[in-house]
């Protein structure tokens, strides 16, 4: 087998790759990047749930052991399927001890040291603040329900061109308009103006150390349309690796790798979190919403449902502050959930079902009946880093089940009692916002189909000063493996109590200087300094003349 020689070799083109990528290829590096899924462009995503569609080509969902993983499979990864909110994480975060009982992230890190890494990522993309007239109808609502409960609720801020939004609703397909600020739109083009390659489906299975302190990546091809299917295998090497494949992923390849480099550092594939990230559903009654609020929706097929919009325009951040005890600390913030895991996993109100099923049989179909009633509320708590991963597949992240979309993992996840006090806390204050004013019923979905759920996975490979509780030193290199980087949510040290891309890109950007030093020590010609990437058309075109 032959061998292919470059100097970077990044693992995934999500936030942690991209960022990477498009800072070691402007300063000179030769730099490929690994991607899992297949690369698509803004006329390629489809407004369908079918088999085949963009949606369950780009979309990767790994079931765990009480605990299920739904992420991006596709180059852009998450931020292609993503909703876009870009909160910052409050300053409390930075300080949490957790239940290792002493302070989990570096030292050198907090909310104050990082706001200039926030401040390069809301330039690149870039993130805007919205204003109420941005809010949908929804979004609306809920602060109209907040408002009325003596509490506050704000606009989110976005990587949204709302010019360029036509509120269809379709953002975790892709967005066909390119009105999202995906990496399609700025990291990705511009790393591929500088040089860099990315090849979509490529899985990298695992690495090894050569001699001469470099590594080898080995990958197989993906299938195109039945991901179950691999196809021929191939060997890239390069003197710098950085991971970026998600937190349900980058830990698994370490895994695998574990054999051929030595032994891993123990925070590999530990304390995995789901942010605390829970959901509830809000059945609401139009004619109390239009007594109570004054609210009333517009009529016509296009208003008929509380989710018509962008997503998340509207959050209550009022528990978020460092004044609360640890757990139960929370947001609440207003989301639309497709058809699919918010139909399955939505439970009838226990007032309503008795001692009856609740997430299906008679009175859950009534429920569906009435879903234009309905508004999803999404929690993120502090949750306890419970999660575990397990011996790791044969080949990629997880055993795969259907031709697309759908794996059984070897994550398990067991809430700790601190984390379902704040799932409970959370769930008392939905109730409290809309049950008590009589706007309707609410109640959170249910664990016992596909245990807990989260769509920002983090901290399986994480950073921190202790090496006993984490993989990687604060430069996010891998313990003991000098070269190896990791950059994507994995490197998060726990759940952020916000949504957490903002953050994740934040820690990208302080990584990408030493990562470059560390290249340059290991004899790459590069050096740090790019501007931020341009998201402008110009740079957009390279990237779909590229896909095509």
């Amino acid at each position: 087998m032959s061998i292919e020689k470059t100097d970077v070799v990044v693992v995934g083109s999500g936030f942690g790759g991209a960022i990477e990528a498009y800072h070691l290829a402007a300063g000179g590096a030769k730099v490929t990047v690994l991607e899992r899924g297949p690369w698509l462009a803004a006329d390629d995503f489809q407004h369908d749930f079918e088999l085949g569609s963009s949606y369950t080509r780009i979309f990767d969902f790994t079931v765990g052991d009480g605990m299920s993983i739904l992420g991006g499979n596709c180059v852009g990864g998450g931020s292609v399927v993503y909703f876009a909110a870009h909160p910052r994480a409050p300053g409390f975060v930075f300080d949490r001890h957790g239940s290792i009982g002493r302070r989990m992230w570096p030292a050198e890190i907090s909310r104050d040291t990082l706001d200039p890494w926030y401040d390069r990522v809301e330039e690149s993309l870039p993130v805007t603040r919205q204003t109420w007239d941005d809010v949908t109808y929804s979004g609306g609502l809920w602060a109209a329900a907040c408002h009325h409960s003596g509490r506050t609720a704000n606009p989110t801020p976005v990587a949204i061109d709302n010019a360029s939004c036509t509120n269809c609703n379709w953002m975790m397909a892709g967005c066909r308009f390119d009105a999202k600020r995906s990496l399609l739109t700025n990291y990705l083009p511009a790393a591929l103006s500088h040089g860099a390659e990315i090849r979509p489906l490529h899985e990298v299975q695992h690495l090894e150390r050569t001699d001469d302190g470099s590594y080898r990546v080995h990958y197989r091809i993906v299938d195109g349309e039945d991901y179950r299917v691999l196809h021929d295998d191939g060997v890239i090497e390069a003197k710098i690796v950085v991971l970026g494949a998600g937190a349900g992923a980058t830990p698994v390849i370490l895994q695998r790798s574990e054999e051929h480099l030595g032994a891993m550092p123990h925070g590999v594939g530990r304390y995995f979190s789901g942010n605390g990230e829970r959901l509830n559903t809000a059945i609401l009654d139009d004619e109390a919403v239009q007594r109570v609020l004054g609210l009333a929706r517009e009529e016509g097929i296009g208003y008929r449902a509380h989710q018509i919009g962008k997503g998340p325009t509207v959050a209550n951040w009022d528990r978020l502050t460092a004044d609360l005890p640890e757990y139960e600390r929370y947001s609440l913030e207003q989301l639309y959930f497709p058809p699919g895991l918010g139909t399955i996993l939505a439970q009838v109100p226990e007032l309503v079902a008795g001692d009856g099923p609740r997430w299906f049989g008679k009175h859950k179909k009534e429920l569906l009946e009435r879903w234009q009633d309905w508004l999803t509320i999404f929690q993120m708590v502090e949750d306890d880093n419970e999660g575990v991963f397990g011996p790791p597949p044969p080949t990629g992240n997880a055993q795969r089940i259907s031709q697309q979309m759908l794996g059984r993992g070897a994550l398990s996840y067991r809430p700790t009692a601190n984390t379902r006090h704040g799932w409970e806390l959370a769930d008392a204050e939905c109730k409290e916002i809309i049950e008590k004013p009589g706007l309707g019923v609410v109640e959170p979905w249910t664990n016992d189909v596909v245990g807990a759920y989260t769509v920002h996975p983090l901290s399986s490979c994480r950073i921190g000063d202790d090496p006993a509780t984490s993989a990687l030193t604060p430069d996010h290199q891998l313990r003991g493996h000098p070269g190896i980087f990791v950059t994507d949510g994995s490197s998060v040290p726990a759940a952020l109590t916000v949504n957490p891309a903002m953050t994740i890109a934040a820690l990208a950007e302080r990584a990408a200087p030493g990562i470059v030093a560390a290249a340059r020590e290991r004899g790459i010609d590069v050096s740090y300094g790019a501007p931020t990437p341009d998201g402008g058309i110009s740079s957009r075109r390279t990237l779909e003349l590229s896909v095509r």
